[in-house]
């Protein structure tokens, strides 16, 4: 019976070529924009760096000031319902949030060229185009205006009928 395990153990492994796997493809090279700021569900980039939420508030602020140059204003949220927070303010509408040294959330109102969403919509995208977005969904019943959701983020506000604020992570919203 021993034999039998050896023989089907021996098998077993002739089976497991790894000539037979195919390598994996070459990277596709990425055009980055080292003036550019891409706000993201999880996180952001600036430039060529990524942050996910977690990453570190002084790595973050600085590869923001390195594309945004510095911020228009910081401050603390002692009161957040969340715990208290800090925040940075950009040129362009961006806000960062920060909790415990780490980035938690962002917020963007638009205003330059130099940020973008990863998503197809963006500050002043019509109301009309987002609620055609796959997980689409009105907030009912939001103290804070017009607030929609998709899927799991990103969140944002209609005003005027168009899409006047994004946000992801945690923010300092009292409703």
């Amino acid at each position: 019976m021993r034999g039998v395990w050896l023989g089907f153990a021996v098998l077993t492994l002739a089976a497991c070529d790894s000539a037979q796997t195919p390598a994996p493809p070459e990277p596709v090279p990425v055009e980055i924009d080292a003036d550019l700021v891409t706000v993201r569900v999880d996180g952001l980039t600036a430039g060529a760096e990524a942050f996910y939420f977690a990453a570190g508030q002084t790595e973050v602020e600085a590869a923001l000031a390195r594309t945004l140059g510095k911020p228009g204003d910081t401050g603390s949220m002692p009161e957040c319902g969340a715990g208290p927070m800090e925040f940075a303010s950009y040129s362009g509408g961006l806000t960062v949030n920060f909790q415990n040294g780490s980035l938690v959330g962002w917020n963007w109102t638009g205003g330059t060229a130099a940020i973008v969403f990863s998503e197809a919509i963006g500050i002043g995208t019509a109301r009309s185009e987002v609620e055609t977005i796959p997980g689409f969904a009105l907030i009912e019943d939001s103290t804070l205006g017009e607030e929609f959701a998709l899927g799991e983020g990103p969140f944002g506000f209609f005003e005027d009928g168009k899409v006047s604020m994004l946000f992801a992570g945690t923010q300092c919203f009292f409703r």
